[in-house]
């Protein structure tokens, strides 16, 4: 691997280049952890909701016991726990733009007409519901509805699970 060597400002700051930051998909105010390894320093990116993902899990599979749609949980960069028929394609895999979109904007929304979303790299036709899992007013991800019949209950569910995640984060 070859590095770049950059300066620290009189405060302590660096700026990680551009192209890494595109790379990694680290935008302005996600969260960076720092690890320290002998003598090397290593910034990790860092997701509050990720360290719950076996509790992400447990939930999705929870809801999925009682509906018939496939349920998702996000963070800000990937999908994280998927419980249904598209678990196979969606589980680890990065959110595609419109699920950034609707991070960006704290998009909460019931699609009860099959439109082409972007949930990962690939279109997928689907109906839908989501919500924006909010933590000290920070939008750290997503939970869905994902299938051929979503309803007023499925947006209601995903509303009930980002509050119960929020509130678990919180404390």
């Amino acid at each position: 691997m070859k590095g770049i060597v950059r300066r620290i400002d009189e405060l302590g700051r660096i700026v990680i280049p551009k192209e890494i930051r595109k790379s990694l998909r680290i935008k302005e105010g996600d969260s960076l952890e720092i690890i320290i390894n002998n003598e090397d320093i290593i910034l990790k990116k860092y997701s509050i909701i990720k360290n719950l993902a076996d509790f992400a899990t447990s939930i999705t599979d929870a809801v999925y016991s009682f509906i018939d749609n496939t349920v998702i949980i996000t963070d800000t960069n990937n999908i994280l726990a998927v419980s249904g028929p598209l678990k196979k394609q969606l589980l680890n895999q990065e959110i595609g733009i419109d699920l950034e979109s609707k991070i960006k904007r704290r998009e909460e929304m019931l699609e009860k007409h099959k439109k082409s979303l972007k949930i990962t790299k690939e279109e997928l036709e689907c109906t839908y519901a989501v919500s924006p899992v909010i933590v000290s007013s920070d939008v750290i991800g997503l939970v869905m509805v994902v299938g051929d019949n979503v309803s007023e209950l499925d947006l209601k569910i995903t509303q009930i699970v980002s509050k119960f995640l929020a509130n678990h984060l919180e404390m």
